[in-house]
């Protein structure tokens, strides 16, 4: 018996059952699958929970034409067509009739017992023909990697993962994946709503999420997921820029208390830095690999003469000096982004307002600038936040481009990572925000519209290398180097 027909005795033995309690719903299935289960699984943000009788009932009662216009035209934190504007209206009412089944008592009850017997029958099929089963041919191989540059030019970066919710870090518990199959339960996710900007420290990626009023904390090291400063002392308002320093501190810019908070490792409240009196209009923070110097962004407005630079000390808090003042001449600045440090300490700021990178010394002193307006490679339309790596590279994100384009500390242009997409995927970005870069390499690109975080390792790193490794992984890849 070979391995095509014992796949056929199987689809017989199987076929009915699958059928009827199936069928009915599979393309629904598909679409909720891929474009509706991250909130609906879980409840986020109000989002009638998968499969709750009580919170679709008064929905159901509207009609499906009046949930079809809610998906449309998009409804609370739900955007239009769910995100997706390339959805067909064929594809959003099969997962509308998917869901509203589901929260019936036909599906929750018959339906869920049929598909419930038939995977018990499939896997009483499979135990039987397992007697005579032949290996099965080898997995097909695995797709090519997405590199950037693309070919013929030798990759430099590797896209690695994409960083949507509480679960892609915290570890499965056993039995899962079992349990999904035969409840129809989606995997649990506390996703992101409005990301900002990303730090990271061995391990531990903070986003910043100003429509949660916390820092969204995934530990890769511990498998972990938590929150900080959504208590007192320490309550974060709508939080933006985010900074850590060489012991895992982190800094906070709260736009609307205009003053940054600081935390440490663990995450407790330390102390908070400036406040009203010191900021117009707070956007970001960076400090120094010392933990001596805080440098913070004021953006200051159109109808504000503070277009600046604040260093403080963040020991004490105390003011120490500004850099910049309002204008287009060299050193002055207009509606500053953010700002990074460079190989040797040089400050390269993002002068938003006049389209360039200027760069300054540790002090404030004005050393260069480089980049202009436009639309040509190394040019910039929307520049936003900026960071730097140890070989003094400097990477800059461009909300009008979809991209983040790379810079040797010259400011020459050596590449740029992603394209500008209506439809999500890796390397694709419609409104790009933050951007950090690792210990390891690693680059972490944020992205507010498709609400994620997406990671790129250095091709020359693996993907067993580096504190964003997964443990076992990294286990595995240090016992083989003994």
């Amino acid at each position: 018996m070979n391995f095509s027909s014992k796949a056929a005795a199987l689809a017989a033995v199987t076929g009915v059952a699958l059928a009827s309690g199936m069928a009915s719903a599979a393309d629904g299935k598909g679409t909720y699958d891929k474009v509706c289960t991250v909130c609906h699984a879980s409840g986020v943000a109000n989002a009638p929970k998968f499969g709750d009788k009580a919170a679709w009932a008064p929905r159901v009662a509207q009609g499906k034409d009046a949930l079809f216009n809610s998906v449309n035209k998009g409804k609370g934190a739900m955007p239009p067509r769910a995100g997706n504007a390339d959805l067909k209206d064929e594809d959003i009412k099969a997962a509308i009739d998917y869901m509203v089944a589901a929260a019936s008592d036909a599906m929750k009850g018959k339906a869920v017992m049929k598909s419930r017997c038939s995977i018990f029958v499939a896997a009483f099929a499979l135990a039987i023909l397992a007697g005579c089963a032949t290996p099965p041919p080898p997995p097909a191989p695995k797709p090519a990697q997405l590199v950037f540059p693309s070919p013929p030019d030798d990759p430099r970066f590797v896209y690695e993962r994409t960083i949507y919710g509480s679960a892609d870090v915290t570890a499965e518990e056993a039995g899962s994946d079992l349990r999904r199959i035969v409840t129809g339960e989606g995997k649990r996710s506390e996703v992101l709503g409005k990301p900002y900007a990303v730090a990271v420290y061995k391990g531990r990626v903070f986003v910043s999420d100003s429509a949660e009023r916390f820092i969204k904390v995934f530990d890769f090291q511990k498998q972990k997921y938590y929150h900080v400063g959504e208590d007192e002392p320490g309550r974060i308002v709508k939080p933006l820029g985010i900074d850590v320093d060489h012991e895992g501190r982190l800094y906070v810019a709260d736009a609307t208390a205009r003053d940054v908070k600081v935390f440490d490792a663990d995450g407790k409240y330390v102390r908070t830095i400036g406040g009203a009196k010191w900021f117009d209009r707070l956007s970001s923070v960076t400090v120094d690999a010392a933990g001596e110097r805080l440098y913070v962004v004021d953006i200051g407005g159109v109808s504000s003469e503070n277009h600046r630079i604040r260093v403080f000390d963040p020991k004490t808090g105390n003011h120490l000096f500004d850099i910049g003042k309002r204008g287009a001449g060299p050193g002055e600045l207009n509606l500053p982004r953010d700002l990074a440090i460079g190989k040797g300490g040089q400050l390269y700021v993002v002068d938003g307002g006049n389209f360039r990178i200027q760069v300054f010394t540790r002090d404030g002193q004005f050393v260069k600038a480089f980049g202009a307006v436009g639309k040509q490679y190394g040019q910039f339309a929307r520049p936003k936040e900026i960071a730097t790596d140890r070989e003094g590279n400097v990477y800059v994100v461009d909300s009008a481009f979809g991209n983040f384009q790379v810079f040797n500390s010259d400011g020459d242009l050596l590449l740029f990572v992603g394209e500008r997409s209506e439809r999500d995927g890796p390397g694709k970005y419609m409104l790009p925000s933050g951007i950090y870069v690792d210990e390891d390499g690693r680059v972490y690109m944020v992205d507010q519209w498709f609400r994620k975080v997406e990671v790129f390792r250095p091709y020359a790193l693996q993907e067993s290398q580096g504190f964003l490794a997964p443990p076992a992984k990294a286990a595995k890849a240090a016992g083989a180097a003994k």
